[in-house]
């Protein structure tokens, strides 16, 4: 697989899957995989990834699960194109596309209501203060193309009735998850935060959606990321094989 100059090739510790990245762009960090372990993907589901970036959760996703199709949606073109040549590169050209398109007119790129899983790790950030709004890594972190709106609509517009969206975000943002998620007809069942420490206020959250669920929602368990003694917890290493996945 031949390289750009600031690209390099992971190794993600799962099933020989590897991913490509770029030095200069943005790189996944423990959220794309905290999302992954979270998704629940049944034997011969369809699944759609809205913001797939590098294409690490797709490629996490056939990894895990026996999902007969993974669709990643990415509307920049360059990270499109390095994302596709990670698909091949791991000879997944049978279940996981890539797709350059924009979240706000998935309809005319994926059959509505067509899937029964769809994930997003959307970018966080309000668009304020940007100083480059066409640097990559502003388009992943802050809500450059798209906002919080857009990818709960269009996720809605993909899922199926009964069917499930997956997502992580801010704490801050959880009144505009629920409220936004009824709107589009996605009932929010499945709440976890997520601890940097134990003592630490959460910075994390993943949630789970029911296209059409009926009013109830669980909290888990929080989760650690660290310990007091600043090492990764069991619990995390008991789930991610892979220690090497970032910060938060």
């Amino acid at each position: 697989m031949k390289l750009k100059d600031t690209e390099r090739i992971d190794d993600l510790q799962l099933k020989g899957l590897k991913l490509i990245q770029d030095t200069n762009g943005f790189c996944f960090g423990v959220d794309a995989v905290l999302l992954a372990n979270f998704t629940k993907v049944k034997r011969g589901a369809r699944v759609v990834d809205l913001g797939t970036g590098t294409g690490i959760i797709p490629t996490l996703i056939a990894g895990k699960s026996e999902a007969k199709e993974i669709v990643g949606v990415e509307i920049q073109e360059d990270v499109f194109e390095m994302a596709t040549r990670s698909v091949k590169l791991n000879k997944l050209e049978d279940r996981v596309r890539i797709i350059n398109a924009d979240i706000k007119n998935i309809d005319k790129e994926l059959e509505v209501h067509g899937y029964h899983v769809v994930t997003s790790n959307p970018p966080y950030m309000h668009i304020d203060g940007i100083k480059n709004p066409n640097d990559k890594k502003a388009i992943s972190r802050h809500e450059v193309k798209c906002n919080l709106e857009d990818v709960i609509r269009a996720a809605s517009r993909l899922t199926m009735p009964k069917g499930k969206f997956f997502m992580i975000h801010r704490p801050t943002r959880l009144v505009d998850i629920i409220e936004l998620g009824r709107k589009y007809r996605l009932e929010p069942k499945v709440v976890q935060f997520i601890h940097p420490k134990p003592k630490k206020a959460p910075n994390l959250l993943l949630v789970e959606f029911v296209k059409d669920g009926r009013p109830e929602l669980r909290i888990l368990d929080p989760l650690y990321v660290y310990g007091e003694d600043g090492q990764y917890t069991e619990e995390l290493k008991a789930v991610y094989a892979n220690e090497d996945i970032g910060e938060i």
